[in-house]
């Protein structure tokens, strides 16, 4: 994303290694752990309840979402409205919503240390987009790749006014819980990083009311004092994240949205599916190099190694050293047989769970009322900032 109006993030290397500072117009120099520091550190992330969760959702996302409970407060949202964006009517929105939250649940999320529920249920997340809709400008949302890509040429008198604010509703989303963390793909980076903007341009604009009412902690700008209210959003990012792409074609990411559906191991598939659509997976005539050199100019390949190896959680040296210079024909019978083990389980209580709706709802509904308890004390602080009457 290219520099805006309100702020920019650099590199200084004049300090140590990884620590970066915040530059605000009237050159405050702070570094960000300094200001991160100060305010309780809280993950943050969401899904949406659109099309069946495949596998590489699950190893880029929801598999992580699972290790930064061990450590971390942790938020996890089912982000039911950011579906009408892709979608505007859906047969069956309330289904999909409870097949997201079992996900959560089967692959190992804890719903009472943590919070997990479905968006629409804290009125806060579309209360707090609105606001940052007149704080976002109109330029920094037609420069989202996004955006661009799906509001091109023809489409562009098509798209609707939420896809343009999509990143607006985003960082409500995480900043209405003053989050500081959010683990993120590259698909998202950008968006992360306009949720720092409109939060840094929040803080410059409403300066002098955050300190009125007595809210949010001292930055600099310059030799004068900023109070900040909202959190400079940090991304997580724990290793290379593990890029699967589609069985039918190396060359592009493993999709939801996929017409063919040989393309992708989706996690409600069975034994025997997942067997069928490894089988059947795009190779080439050549057998599975020993150095990651061997593996230059052969996406299909490449792919399905990193597979092999992201499911266990291996490097790509581990998997190569196991498997290299063994035929297609010995190589996928391993792989099918690894990706069932760990698969057959979260499978088998996905299925379970949407069937007792009463359970998922339960978990959503005490999700839902923790959330919008946080949710208001942000709000009823942001309109005191503002200057709304009760």
């Amino acid at each position: 994303m290219g520099e805006c109006a309100a702020a920019r993030e650099n590199v200084n290397p004049i300090l140590p290694t990884g620590v970066r500072e915040i530059i605000f117009p009237g050159a405050l120099h702070q570094p960000i752990e300094d200001i991160m520091a100060e305010f309780q550190k809280l993950v943050f992330s969401g899904v949406q309840p659109t099309g069946n969760l495949h596998l590489g959702n699950y190893l880029g996302a929801i598999r992580k979402f699972v290790a930064l409970q061990k450590d971390n407060d942790c938020i996890y949202c089912v982000v039911d409205e950011h579906a009408l964006t892709a979608q505007l009517v859906h047969e069956d929105l309330r289904g999909q919503t409870r097949a997201i939250a079992a996900a959560y649940i089967a692959s190992g999320i804890d719903p009472k240390k943590h919070i997990v529920f479905n968006q629409s249920a804290v009125a806060g997340h579309a209360e707090l987009a609105w606001i940052f809709n007149c704080v976002a400008r109109i330029g920094w949302m037609e420069r989202m790749t996004q955006f661009k890509d799906k509001a091109g040429g023809k489409n562009a008198e098509q798209v609707s006014l939420g896809l343009l604010a999509y990143p607006s509703l985003m960082a409500a989303d995480i900043l209405l819980y003053r989050a500081t963390h959010v683990p993120v793909g590259d698909d998202q980076k950008q968006h992360l990083e306009l949720t720092r903007d409109i939060a840094q341009k929040f803080n410059i604009d409403f300066s002098a009311n955050i300190r009125k009412e007595g809210y949010g902690i001292d930055i600099k700008v310059g030799d004068e004092p900023v109070h900040a209210y909202f959190p400079m959003v940090e991304p997580l990012i724990d290793g290379p994240a593990p890029r699967v792409m589609s069985l039918r074609d190396g060359t592009k990411k493993m999709s939801k949205s996929d017409p063919s559906d040989l393309s992708r191991i989706n996690l409600m598939d069975d034994a025997e599916t997942i067997s069928k659509k490894i089988r059947k997976a795009k190779t080439d005539p050549d057998g599975l190099p020993s150095e990651p050199e061997g593996l230059k100019g052969r996406p299909e390949a490449d792919n399905l190694g990193g597979i092999y190896a992201a499911v266990p959680d291996k490097t790509q040296p581990d998997w190569l050293g196991e498997l290299g210079g063994a035929q297609f024909s010995v190589f996928k019978p391993a792989l099918i047989e690894l990706a069932v083990s760990v698969l057959a389980p979260i499978t088998e209580e996905m299925r379970r769970l949407p069937g007792d709706t009463s359970h998922i709802d339960a978990i959503l509904r005490d999700g839902g009322e923790r959330a919008n308890a946080r949710a208001e004390k942000t709000m009823k602080e942001v309109r005191d900032i503002i200057g709304f009457l009760r």
